[in-house]
Parts: C-alpha cells; sequence; structure tokens
C-alpha cells in the first residue's frame, strides 16, 4: 500500500481538501484505484452535532456516516463511495481506546498516547487502506502545530517508518504584502520547520497564492526547506472554477514528484474528459438563476459551506444542461416580512434545503408558496419538502390554516409533520434516520399524470438515496392531501414514509425527504437537480425525453448505480 498525506501549515483553509481530491483525480487518471481519509483532530465523534455556522455542511455517507464536507470532495472528485471509517477523529480513537481499556486488552498496562493512541490511529488507517486499493491519500485536518492534531502527527511518522513509500504534501500559504508587493516564503519557511520538529518532512510543497509562484520564490523554498524546485507546486488561484485545479497540478508534473516518492511506474494521468469538462465550465455564457432560501446564511456574509453539496449539485446539473448557473443566496428570514415576492423576483427556480429549528422556517414557507402560486420551478429537500407539505395545508386545505410541523409547535392541532417513531428525544448524534434508503415510485391513483421523479430517474422502480432526518411527513394525513391534488409519488417499503411529493398542475414542483445532493457528480448530476434547472431554463421535456441516456449522458439504472438499459 502506498500512502500520500496532506497536511497544512500557518493557517486554515488553505484548500487542503480540494487539494488531496486533486491529487487522487491525478492518480486515478494514471491507471491507480484510490481512496481517502479525512482525520479530524476534534473530540466529536462525527460532525453530526456540529453547527453549520462554524463547521459547514453535514456530508452524510451511504452507511449513515455523517462526516466533514471533505468528504463530500472526495466523493465529488474521485467518484467514489466512502463510509465513515474514511472519517477518523479524535472521538472516535478515543472512544476506541476507551472500550479497550474497558475490555482489558492492554494487559494491565498504563494506557498511554504512545503507543496506545497512535497505534489505533495507524491501525485504523491501515484497515480503511486495503486492497484493492494502490494508494490512500490522506488529509490531516486543521494546521500542523495545533495541540489537538500532535497525537495524529506522531502517529503519521510512526506510519511513515512502518510502510516506508510514504509521500507527504505540505499546503502551505505565499501571501503577497501590498506594501512590499512580493511573494513572501517566511511563512512556509516556519511550517515546514514546525513540521520537521514534530517528526515529518515534506516531500513536496503545495504553495498557496494569489498568483502562480515567481522563479525566485520556488528556488527559495526548495533550498531552505530541502525539496527538489521541482517538488514545490504552485497552487494559485483558479477563481470559481476548482475543476483547473487537477489540471494545474498536472501541468507542473506534481504527479511525476508522487509517483517517484512512491517507486510506482505508471501511465501518464488521461485528463481529456477532466479538461473537457473544465473548459466546458469557462466557457459557459447563459445564465440560469436560482433563488436558494436558506437559514445558515450568517450575519456579515454568506456562508456557503453550510450548503456546499446543494452547490455543486446545482452546478452539476446546470454545466450539463450547459448553463451558467447564479446562485441567489436568500436567507430565510428575510422573507417573513412579507417581502418575498420582490426579494425572489427573477429567479427562475427556487430551492429550499433541509435545516432544524423553527428559526426562518416561515420564510421557507412563504417561498414554497411564491413558488407555488406563481408556477415558478421549485425543488424542496428535506426540511424543504416538509414546508411545501405545511404550506398546501394551509393555502390549500382550508381549515387547516394553523398547520405545522411538531418540530415547530408541538401542540398544533394540525400536524403535517410528525417526529418519527423510532427516532430518539434525549441524544442527538447519531440518532436519525441516516444513510442510504430505498425509495420506491408509486402510481397517482388521484390525477391522470406521470410521475415527474421516477421519469428523471429513467423510469426506473426504486432509487438508493442518503437520507438525515428525524421527521416525517403524517402518513394519516396522506389521502386527504391527495385528494387536494398534493400527490406522494415516492414512498419507502412500508409504502407508510412518505419520500417524494409532487404538485400535478405545477410545471415542476417537487419536494424529497432524502438529500439527492450527497450523491451529485460532475458528469452525473442527480436527476432531481437536473429536473429544477432543466425546468428553470425551459429544457424540462428535452430532460424527461432522454432519460433513456440517449442524448444527455443518463442511464436508466437499477437505483444504485448498476446500469440495466442505455
Amino acid at each position: 500500500m502506498k500512502y500520500v498525506v496532506v497536511t497544512g501549515g500557518g493557517m486554515s483553509g488553505l484548500g487542503k481538501g480540494v487539494t488531496s481530491s486533486s491529487v487522487g483525480v491525478l492518480l486515478q487518471a494514471c491507471g491507480l484505484r484510490v481512496t481517502c481519509i479525512k482525520i479530524d483532530p476534534y473530540l466529536n465523534i462525527d460532525a453530526g452535532t456540529m453547527s453549520p455556522f462554524e463547521h459547514g455542511e453535514v456530508f452524510v455517507l451511504q452507511d449513515g456516516g455523517e462526516a466533514d464536507l471533505d468528504l463530500g470532495n472526495y466523493e465529488r472528485f474521485l467518484d467514489v463511495t466512502l463510509t465513515s471509517d474514511n472519517n477518523i477523529t479524535t472521538g472516535k480513537i478515543n472512544r476506541t481506546v476507551m472500550e479497550k481499556e474497558r475490555r482489558g486488552a492492554y494487559l494491565g498496562k498504563t494506557v498511554q498516547v504512545v503507543p496506545h493512541v497512535t497505534d489505533e490511529i495507524q491501525d485504523w488507517i491501515q484497515r480503511v487502506a486495503h486492497a484493492p486499493v494502490d494508494v490512500c491519500v490522506i488529509e490531516l485536518g486543521g494546521t500542523v502545530g495545533d495541540i489537538e492534531s500532535c497525537p495524529f502527527v506522531e502517529a503519521l511518522a510512526e506510519l511513515s517508518y512502518r510502510v516506508g513509500d510514504f509521500c507527504l504534501i505540505h499546503v502551505s500559504h505565499v501571501p503577497v504584502l501590498s506594501a512590499v508587493g512580493e511573494q513572501k516564503t517566511k511563512p512556509t519557511q516556519h511550517s515546514v520547520r514546525t513540521l520537521r520538529s514534530l517528526g515529518l518532512a515534506p516531500n513536496i510543497l503545495a504553495c498557496r497564492s494569489n498568483s502562480p509562484l515567481e522563479g525566485y520564490a520556488r528556488e527559495k523554498l526548495a533550498r531552505s526547506c530541502h525539496v527538489s524546485s521541482g517538488s514545490v507546486l504552485s497552487l494559485h488561484d483558479v477563481g470559481k472554477n476548482v475543476w483547473r485545479v487537477p489540471i494545474l497540478l498536472r501541468d507542473q508534473k506534481a504527479h511525476e514528484a508522487v509517483l517517484r516518492v512512491l517507486n510506482l511506474d505508471v501511465k501518464e494521468p488521461d485528463l481529456k474528459e477532466w479538461t473537457a469538462r473544465a473548459e466546458l465550465f469557462d466557457a459557459l455564457v447563459e445564465p440560469v438563476r436560482i433563488a436558494l432560501v436558506g437559514k445558515y446564511m450568517g450575519l456579515t456574509r454568506i456562508n456557503k459551506d453550510a450548503y456546499f453539496s446543494v452547490e455543486k449539485a446545482l452546478l452539476h446539473a446546470s454545466v450539463a444542461l450547459r448553463k451558467k448557473l447564479a446562485v441567489d443566496w436568500v436567507p430565510a428570514e428575510d422573507l417573513e416580512d412579507g417581502t418575498a415576492q420582490e426579494k425572489l423576483k427573477g429567479a427562475d427556480g427556487i430551492l429550499v434545503p433541509g435545516g432544524f429549528g423553527d428559526r426562518g422556517v416561515e420564510g421557507k414557507i412563504l417561498a414554497a408558496k411564491h413558488a407555488r402560486e406563481n408556477r415558478i420551478p421549485y425543488l424542496g429537500i428535506c426540511l424543504g419538502m416538509q414546508v411545501a407539505v405545511i404550506e398546501f395545508a394551509r393555502s390549500v386545505l382550508l381549515d387547516m390554516q394553523d398547520a405545522n410541523s411538531t418540530e415547530f409547535d408541538a401542540e398544533t392541532k394540525n400536524p403535517c409533520v410528525v417526529f418519527m417513531p423510532e427516532g430518539s428525544r434525549t441524544h442527538v448524534g447519531g440518532t436519525m434516520r441516516l444513510g442510504s434508503r430505498r425509495t420506491y415510485f408509486h402510481h397517482n391513483d388521484h390525477h391522470d399524470v406521470g410521475c415527474m421523479a421516477a421519469r428523471l430517474y429513467g423510469n426506473v422502480s426504486y432509487v438508493d438515496e442518503r437520507h438525515r432526518h428525524r421527521y416525517e411527513v403524517n402518513p394519516e394525513m396522506v389521502a386527504r392531501f391527495e385528494e387536494a391534488g398534493l400527490w406522494f409519488s415516492g414512498r419507502d417499503e412500508s409504502g407508510e414514509r412518505m419520500e417524494i411529493v409532487e404538485l400535478g398542475e405545477h410545471p415542476f414542483y417537487v419536494g424529497v425527504q432524502f438529500h439527492p445532493e450527497f450523491k451529485s457528480r460532475p458528469g452525473k448530476p442527480s436527476p432531481v437537480f437536473t429536473g429544477l434547472v432543466a425546468a428553470a431554463c425551459g429544457q424540462l421535456e428535452s430532460v424527461l425525453q432522454q432519460s433513456h441516456g440517449e442524448s444527455n449522458g443518463f442511464e436508466k439504472t437499477d437505483g444504485v448505480g448498476k446500469v440495466v438499459e442505455k
């Protein structure tokens, strides 16, 4: 097994996740089988209980693991399916060590960070990085020198001697001071010095900067950090097109530097498809404008990380339809003063994503109402589906003006959305309905229209999508909704849990209880996101007619990726 470790120094937010993913793409393009591990040094077991304001979105994995958004980067860039084992946290490691100690697994020894914690980290890494994988890319979260990451740095130092084939890429910032006007290398030099003092020496430097790394800066870093000049990479800004990063690395022969350290002799990377997609992105001109009505927007700046996968899924669909995506970030609370008509003006489509808690919910309900009444394409995800149901009950079913979810009003007389019976009311972490679940498409018995969602998915009988929720549409009210025209076209295997809702007389009004954004990929956009964007730009009928894959790249699958018809 070969290992590539990516660390960061100087500051957070340098793009270690994109760097790790891009290195993985480059190695994959050389014909190697690649997996990724993200190490998060925080004490939490996982990211499930963290605030989106502070930590960004919680990315849900196939097995129900709640992880850092970088796991989403890995899955999208490499088109792989990862599990909760691909995300290591201090909380997971400490829990495992303590469980072993309670069982007497350490034979009466004093349990210490070295060797017991560091051995557990190495064992975990090697367990995940098993055959048939050729290379495991490991991203160490945080910044080198942080006290919480010290056990992981020590474990990685020990691992480098244990396995031999070990390449360390260190990402650091090379700033330009406006008063001087030249690239400064001291932050990187000091960062490398800190890394060396902890037992790790970089093989490659990935230098983040606003502009390409100057020759004098490259030579100075090579000399002071004891690496060859060819191993000093310029990771300068590429604007909004992160698909350019693997190409940027390839053009600097980054793969040769990595392969040389790992003692691998493979073919040159084939990035034809990747390059074509990146160039298409840059060439797009005609816009499609989607209003994203969320609650985790921040007071002073838009917190896009809270909806990272949602934005990427919109991008995948837009590029597939040859449209330039423009997202209007609309704080849900801003709509509660009755200005939805004005603030959603100009949007070609409206998307209401998931969320928890009652703040901003009335604004989301007003967004759903605006989309329904004005026949604007609408996609509601998780809570976005639930508010669509609540809005319909309040506006269309005349005796339900007080309809609500018991999450927001426990005493409501018309509980359209209720707490799932299997959920826990005492424990929050890891207790939701999580991970991949099956949704079966249902025929509409009340209206003679086809199932929009089923057509978008290629007329399959079921799909598997990822979930993260503890509330559901009240099954006792479903018949009443369907009689009034709100059709639940997707349900779980029992038929009692609502998964997809559609409004038949609307151009595109779809809500899904699952999170389709987590399985969207570049070149393989999520069908429901594609439906929203297609409806927003007038291409929906064309997409529906091509649902078998003749022209738009869609394939008819069994719902889990196995092609049954093309």
